[in-house]
This record gives structure tokens, sequence and C-alpha cells, in this order.
């Protein structure tokens, strides 16, 4: 068991008032983290060592801010075992995966680093005699991030490495079933050389999270917002933004469509279909929900995902042999018998898996969902696949935009062209032809449609996000005016 404090204005410090909250693991039920529960006080500190920081930080060359995020990318994979220590216990997902998650961490560092010198401006002509005018990006102030529990390294650091590139000072707000994961993000980037107050972590018990959100966004210093979680939370977190004016970033649920066309690479698209809703026990925002499959091709689909879901070992991440650990909590896994339960009860068939013991849920295929079904609208955010079958290429579309959710999507299709022109059809941020729903690289626009959110992270397209475009002039010469 760890004790976690908070971070604040580069101080380790308990919260104000002295609370704790303790973090389970969720496959043996002891208690892994004891961990300081903000207060209200504690998240107005944290705004205001943030903005007593952002004048140095601000002011620093993109040269110096490169440098030390750098260093910070190479600071985070020295600690890869300690985090993989403290995921596993937190989330009882396996060692791999956190391995996965340091990895791709550290690349969004080194990748935002290589944008400070990117965040530039235009010369803009002037109707004005002697008017130079220019469009200049400036940091925007305190960038509040909120990151989620099932990728928490990827989504913390990601929450914070471009606002940072950009020149702005940062609170990350962590979730309580990670903490001590992101709690070890604000150690690190400390420890790169940021300075203090640069970079803050505040915790906080699962019953103070909707006021402390709110006293973190409502507070004046606080200038944009990101958020990467539920569609549920979003929705909360985006009303929140609007009433007091703040721009946000919002990251959200998913029902990610994988179409299987009647001309696809059969064994290719089980592979990327396995991969895609159950890697992270499907805990993860683009996973495939829902595969849909042309019927002509169905059955040889379905009968090739159903013995690949099979070899899929469930069990104890301490386990070197098991493939996929644990769901985040008991409760997910009732819930998510609940799902296949309605399907079946009306008409679906379950050919894989279907069998949850606590947390620990096997690989499940339910073949013959339909829109009668929760399976096929509800995201399940476990390691269950909906395999709907369809009639042809339109009737796939039409079901892939079927949905609320608007995040990732593929199209497999030995056809390129054809993949291409499917692809531009779905109503989705992004998607891939001939791969996995499941793909995230630090230097591509990421971000939803619809109920999946809006705004983009990730290479320079987060520039415009964390940066304010202002409009500056110099006057050369006379000017002319009317009285």
């Amino acid at each position: 068991m760890r004790n976690i404090g908070l971070l604040i204005g580069g101080r380790d410090v308990a919260a104000a008032n002295g609370g704790t909250f303790e973090r389970h693991n969720p496959i043996s039920g002891e208690v892994v983290s004891r961990v300081a529960a903000a207060t209200l006080e504690d998240a107005d500190a944290a705004v205001a060592a943030a903005k007593a920081a952002f004048p140095a930080w601000s002011a620093t060359t993109p040269s110096e801010r490169r440098a030390r995020l750098l260093k910070a990318a190479d600071l985070l994979e020295a600690r890869t075992p300690e985090f993989i220590e403290i995921g596993i216990s937190e989330t009882g997902a396996v060692a791999g995966w956190y391995g996965f998650n340091v990895a791709l961490a550290a690349n969004i560092l080194r990748e935002a680093a290589s944008l400070t010198t990117q965040i530039g401006g235009e010369v803009i002509p002037s109707n004005v005699p002697g008017s130079f005018a220019m469009g200049i990006r400036q940091p925007a102030g305190v960038v509040l991030g909120i990151a989620p529990w099932n990728a928490p390294v990827i989504l913390g650091t990601r929450a914070i490495a471009m606002p940072l590139a950009c020149g702005n000072t940062v609170v990350l707000k962590g979730s309580e079933q990670t903490p001590g994961v992101h709690r070890l993000i604000g150690t690190v980037l400390q420890a790169a050389g940021l300075g203090d107050g640069v970079v803050n972590v505040v915790l906080n018990a699962p019953a103070d999270a909707a006021k402390l959100v709110e006293r973190l966004i409502a507070n004046p210093a606080v200038r944009r917002v990101n958020f990467t979680g539920s569609t549920h939370v979003g929705r909360i977190v985006g009303e929140l933004s609007a009433r007091y004016l703040k721009p946000a970033v919002l990251e959200l649920g998913g029902k990610n469509p994988l179409i299987v066309l009647d001309d696809a690479d059969i064994d290719a698209a089980v592979e990327a279909a396995a991969f895609s809703a159950f890697m992270n026990q499907g805990q993860i925002c683009m996973a495939a929900g829902r595969v849909i499959v042309d019927s002509k091709v169905a059955d040889s689909f379905v009968a090739k995902l159903a013995a690949k879901a099979a070899t899929l070992k469930v069990g104890d991440p301490a386990d070197s042999s098991s493939v996929l650990g644990s769901l985040i909590s008991v409760e997910s896994g009732a819930r998510s018998l609940e799902l296949i339960r309605d399907a079946v009860a009306k008409g679906a068939r379950v050919v894989a898996g279907g069998g949850v013991e606590q947390a620990l849920m096997q690989a499940t295929v339910v073949d013959r969902v339909d829109p009668s079904m929760r399976l096929y609208q509800e995201e399940a955010f476990s390691n269950v696949v909906s395999i709907v079958r369809v009639e042809d290429e339109d009737a796939a579309v039409r079901m892939a935009n079927d949905s609320e959710y608007g995040l990732s999507a593929a199209v497999f299709t030995r056809d390129i062209a054809r993949g291409l022109a499917v692809a531009k059809r779905i109503e989705s941020g992004i998607c891939h032809v001939n791969g996995p729903t499941v793909h995230d690289e630090a230097q591509m626009p990421f971000g939803g449609v619809k109920s999946s959110g809006y705004g983009r992270f990730g290479g320079r397209a987060s520039i415009a996000e964390f940066t304010e475009l202002r409009w500056i002039t110099v006057q050369s010469g006379p000017r002319h005016y009317p009285i």
C-alpha cells in the first residue's frame, strides 16, 4: 500500500483538511493506494500555483521548453517498471498494456517537444495603408486537464503535453481509479525541471468529483479545459465550460464499428477485430463495439473470431500467461452480463465466452445482434463484441452510422479505392482501412464527432486548441481618420 499526496506548487502535500480516500485492487479487493482527497481550497491552491508559474514558463524559449519536455520523456520511460507496478495494482490490467502506455506517453512528450518551434502565425494583408497586420498565437494561461483511468499514462500525459509545449501551465485532475499513476506523471515532469507550479496534480475522493471539477472550471485563471472520459460526464464538463465561457476539448465514448465487406481478407479482419475488441479488456474508447459483417462471409468470419477469442486467457495480471486482465470493477462485469442477457433474450447468440467471475470476464462474441438490443447501441466498455450481419455495403454504412457516437471506425476490403469511399461515408473522427479501430499515434489529429465529442488532441491540430489567436497591427505611416 502506498501513500499518495497532491502536487501543488512543486510540493507534495496532504489535503488541506487531512482527508484521504482509498483505491482497491479490482481483483483482490486489497487497499493499494491511500490518497490525499483534495478539498475546494486545494483546487484553488493548485490553480493559483499554475497562475503564478505562468509568466516565467510562457516566457521560456521554444528550445528550452523542448529540452525539458524531452528530458521528461526520458525520465518517464526510465520509470516504466514503476508505472507497470502501480497500474496493475490499481486497475488489474496486464503488464504489456502499461508498457505500451508508457512508450506512447513518452512519444507524446517528444512530439509536443518537436512542436514548440511550430507555434507560429501569419501576416494578413490589410486594406489600411501602412498597417502591418499579424495573426499571432500565444499561450492561453492555465489549462485544466481531466484524465480517465483506462489508459492512464497515455491520457494523463496527453492532457498536459501540448498545453505545456504551447507555453501554458497546467492542473491535472487525476482519476479516482488511478491516482498513483497520475500522480507519478506529475512527479516525472517536476523532476524534469519544468519549474514549481508548471504542473500540478489534484486527486479527489469519488464523492467529491462533481464539486471539485466545477470549482476548477469556474476559476477565472483557468482558460482552457480538456477532458477525456465518458459521454455522460463529458456533457457535464461541456455544459460547465460553456457556462463559464471556457473553450473545451472533449474526447468521449464510442460504439466503434468495424466493417467487414464481402471481399475482405477474413483472417486479417479477424486479427484486427480481436485486437480492437479485447485489448485491455475492451476498456478503450476506440474499442470495436460492433463488427458489421457482410452476410456472404459472416459464417466464416464469426467462426474464426470465436476461435480466436477462446485462445485469449483471462486471469490475474501477475500471471505472465494472462493475455487479458480484469475489468475495472465487479460492477462493470455485472453490467456486461445484463447487456448480454438482454441480447440473448431478443434472439442473439453467444458464440464465445460469456462468463464473468467478479471482475474477470472472458472474451465474449455475441452474434446476430440487432437494433432492438441494448448491446447494439450502448457502450459496453468491457471485452464483449457484437456481430451485426448485413446484406451489402450500403447497409453496412447505414449500420455504422446508426449510433449517437462517432469516434473511430475501420473498413476491411481488398479494394483500397472501395475502402476509402466507404471510409468517407462513415460519421467518425477517425477511420482506418484494413486496420484496427484501436490505433493511436502522438502526431495524429485524435478526436470524434457527434456524442464522441469535439476538438482534437495530437500533433499540430492541438496547437489551435491550447493557444489564443490574436490580431496585432503595427501602423508604420500616417493614417487617415474620418473625424
